[in-house]
């Protein structure tokens, strides 16, 4: 899904119905902020373009509106939270969080609560909007560190707006990442495969 979104439904639904979540414990005072920073993608990590080159912006402080679809700081601590986009000339574009947290269990909790609000998405849009039709999608679990989960987001609106995402949650210790891909198309346009190598790099690089 294009994370410039393009529909006032849908924009509508990053405020309305998708800050469903449960409520984590909170670090230690001053944990999280002691932590080194993670390492980012860079451009050239994203799934291949086939007629544009990705560009990266610079990694930035704070939680990116460009997960607010799915995925919100609703009901979490105030982690360390640093993110960075990428996009093309072609309306494709992604953007990955990392989060620090003050444990390894934290972590662990946190890397769930975002894979259920990802799994849960397509639900809570269907439920949240009439005017459009979502589906999800299960790409599995990649091996990687403590682990990563890849799924996939399909939204088509009454008036023909068709975008699909990629996503995906990882972890590596006290450190979550969570990776979104998306441009206008379906399902057959996702590069899966691609978007899990993507998801291994994301996750290796965390520490």
């Amino acid at each position: 899904m294009s994370m410039r979104i393009r529909t006032s439904a849908l924009t509508a639904l990053t405020v309305a119905g998708l800050a469903a979540g449960t409520v984590l414990t909170a670090p230690a005072a001053g944990a999280a902020a002691k932590a080194a920073a993670p390492t980012f993608l860079s451009a050239s990590q994203l799934p291949p373009h086939p007629t544009s080159s990705w560009t990266a912006g610079p990694v930035t402080e704070g939680f990116p509106e460009e997960l607010g679809l799915c995925v919100s700081v609703e009901g979490v601590p105030s982690y360390d939270y640093r993110h960075r986009q990428f996009w093309t000339d072609l309306d494709t574009t992604a953007v990955q969080l990392t989060v620090v947290t003050g444990t390894a269990d934290q972590a662990k909790n946190l890397a769930k609560h975002y894979d259920d609000l990802v799994r849960t998405c397509a639900d809570r849009i269907d439920e949240s909007s009439p005017d459009v039709e979502a589906e999800g999608r299960d790409y599995g679990r990649l091996p990687v560190e403590e682990g990563a989960r890849v799924r996939g987001l399909h939204t088509e609106t009454s008036w023909g707006a068709s975008d699909i995402a990629l996503m995906s949650v990882g972890r590596d210790g006290r450190t979550v990442t969570v990776v979104k891909w998306g441009q206008m198309g379906d399902f057959r346009d996702a590069p899966v495969a691609a978007f899990k190598k993507t998801t291994s790099t994301a996750v290796d690089k965390l520490y």
